[in-house]
């Protein structure tokens, strides 16, 4: 389905939770989130639902996103669940790795078709100071656990002011002896109106952008940078889905009313 810009719109990405175990500096909180009840979030059949509902009017790639996935609990379930339907030409995940190296195989046997790994710098001390309390080893086993189940790996490395230049060359070599792809990711905040002037692999310019987000409260975005929200009408889940398109502006400005960690990127 097209928006009113002639966007060819394809792409769903779905907020599966807020939660994370790492506490990036860019992302979340130092202290963490408060927690939400249960009955707040989507169940998996209302997902389901909305997948379904997607691929009818034209939705092919869906993506799961935290928070971070992993810590969702049944979220393998999830991915068997949407592997299922009908019509899904890719199923991907971004996550940061830490729980993947146990998760791994599970996730390719229920339909995985890819993963998307955060890592945003190969040095150990640097990798704790931006994650807070993350261990760098957990992720580089995950990343090699994904790589011997033939998963297609990226690797999303947010690129920071102070992000030295050594640092992503570092991380361009680890990626061709892993045989995985570098994404270089502008960091920026949704605060600030959205930019299109970069040489980055992401954020996607706008008069690219092919998606619309699924938040885990069960609101969709039609624009990252934006305030603007529909919430999911279980009733008419497809309606829902065509207002979200139609919704979509032009070009994004800001986002004042989420945070990172509840959007997914």
């Amino acid at each position: 389905m097209q928006d009113s810009y002639n966007r060819e719109i394809n792409y769903l990405r779905i907020s599966v939770t807020d939660k994370c175990n790492l506490r990036c500096v860019y992302c979340m909180p130092e202290d963490g989130i408060d927690v939400r009840s249960h009955e707040e979030f989507l169940s998996f059949e209302d997902i389901v639902d909305v997948v379904r509902a997607g691929v009818e009017i034209g939705i092919k790639k869906i993506r799961l996103t935290g928070g971070e996935p992993l810590v969702k609990r049944g979220i393998v379930e999830l991915v068997r669940m949407i592997s299922a339907v009908s019509g899904v030409d890719h199923l991907g995940m971004t996550t940061n790795g830490v729980l993947l190296a146990e998760m791994a195989a599970d996730l390719r046997e229920a339909g995985l078709d890819s993963l998307n790994i955060s890592l945003d710098t190969l040095d150990p001390r640097r990798y704790t100071e931006i994650t807070r309390i993350g261990e760098i080893g957990r992720v580089l086993a995950g990343i090699d656990a994904a790589i011997a189940r033939k998963f297609p790996v990226k690797i999303n490395m947010v690129v920071m002011n102070e992000t030295p230049h050594e640092e992503i060359e570092a991380m361009r070599g680890f990626c061709r002896e892993k045989g995985a792809k570098l994404q270089l990711i502008n960091h920026f905040s949704l605060s600030d109106e959205k930019l299109n002037n970069y040489d980055f692999d992401r954020p996607p310019r706008c008069e690219e952008c092919n998606r619309i987000r699924l938040l885990a409260d069960g609101n969709f975005k039609p624009c990252l940078h934006s305030d603007f929200e529909i919430p999911l009408d279980k009733n008419d889940v497809t309606g829902t889905l065509i207002k979200t398109i139609a919704a979509k502006p032009e070009r994004g400005l800001v986002c004042e009313n989420r945070s990172m960690f509840e959007i997914g990127g």
